[in-house]
């Protein structure tokens, strides 16, 4: 086997062509101070010895600059590339980050102190803490790092910058959009509320431990639009899943087979709700005509499902955008504030009225 040869370095560079370390140096990164003979010369040595240059991100480093933001993710690093939504929110960071000539680098977290080490060791300008639970030690680790930190969508932290939406008003909006149609009878599909792995029904122990803001707004606005027309909280069945269309096709199965059948299912994101459309079809129902759905985010594929989903739109891209705008921000010393971005309902052919014969028989419609 081969040996490898010892990597050039500056001083054997000095060496080879009789000249001091800082001159080299010189030929690098201040070439008016050498002769362009000289320069020349030096640059001869380098290449004929295989030396590449001084390393970029070492002179970043003593220059005090990494010359990238970190993106933290409580989430694997292949899910920030088949969530649409976290696809759209990145794109619109990234364009932040292009015009800055700055780089992005996505940080996956495991859980516990692992994940604050990832933190610890990141060589980055500024932190952009993506939807993240409320206590999480790469949370802590990330602030006593004192770079500039923006948050977006969770958690709330007087101690950072947040960039949002009003999911609660979104979520809220859904719900009266039901009840206005006539559904009384409404189940909900939320993505896992805590960090345990744990899939099912919610109840309310669960709901108290919930640990993403995200999460409770938009809970909270389902409860206040179904609550405002007498529906009582209690009686609406929660189930939680990994936020995917295979989980929330899943949910779908277990709350379209409960007796009495719900008339609509309220999706607190559309991977969910398009799973749902799914698990609907799956039990020979028809979506609207036997059951109502909804999803919140309004990613490309909801105004391409069948039927197209009524759901929230949330400005995905230009949050990532003004996330970009609030760091770049903090990072000039300039001030940035607080920024909540407006929703809105969109109605597609996904919700009707309930047939007034609905009896909430758990059979599907074509079944005898």
């Amino acid at each position: 086997m081969r040996a490898v040869a010892d990597k050039p370095t500056l001083a054997t560079i000095a060496e080879a062509a009789g000249v001091s370390r800082t001159t080299v140096s010189n030929a690098y990164n201040r070439p008016d101070q050498l002769t362009p003979q000289l320069r020349r010369r030096i640059l001869d040595v380098a290449r004929r010895l295989g030396y590449p240059g001084p390393d970029p991100a070492g002179r970043r480093l003593r220059q005090g600059r990494a010359g990238a933001v970190g993106v933290l993710l409580t989430e694997r690093l292949s899910y920030a590339f088949a969530d649409s939504a976290a696809v759209a929110f990145l794109e619109g960071l990234a364009r932040r980050c292009e015009d800055a000539a700055q780089a992005l680098l996505l940080l996956p977290l495991a859980r516990g102190e692992e994940g604050a080490a990832v933190v610890r060791q990141a060589a980055v300008d500024a932190f952009c803490l993506y939807s993240m639970p409320d206590v999480h030690p790469a949370l802590d680790a990330a602030l006593e790092r004192r770079v500039p930190t923006v948050v977006v969508d969770a958690p709330r932290n007087d101690a950072a910058t947040f960039v949002g939406v009003e999911d609660r008003v979104g979520a809220r909006a859904v719900a009266e959009h039901l009840v206005a149609l006539g559904h009384r009878r409404v189940a909900v599909i939320v993505p896992t509320l805590v960090l345990d792995g744990r899939e099912g029904r919610v109840d309310a122990e669960r709901l108290k431990k919930a640990a993403y803001h995200v999460d409770r707004e938009r809970l909270e606005g389902v409860r206040e639009g179904l609550e405002a027309a007498g529906i009582a909280w209690e009686e609406v069945a929660i189930e939680e899943r990994a936020n995917s269309q295979e989980a929330g096709a899943d949910a779908a199965r277990v709350l379209l087979t409960e007796t009495p059948r719900p008339t609509a299912l309220v999706a607190t994101t559309d991977q969910l709700a398009l799973g749902a459309l799914r698990g609907a079809r799956e039990l020979g129902l028809a979506v609207p005509a036997d059951v109502s759905v909804t999803g919140f985010d309004d990613i490309a594929e909801a105004g391409r499902s069948q039927p197209p989903l009524t759901t929230v739109r949330q400005p995905l891209v230009q949050k990532g955008a003004v996330a970009g705008d609030r760091l770049f921000a903090l990072l000039a010393s300039e001030p940035a504030a607080d920024a909540v971005l407006p929703v809105e309902l969109v109605v597609r052919a996904s919700t009707a009225r309930p047939r007034s014969s609905d009896s909430g028989d758990a059979r599907g419609r074509h079944e005898g």
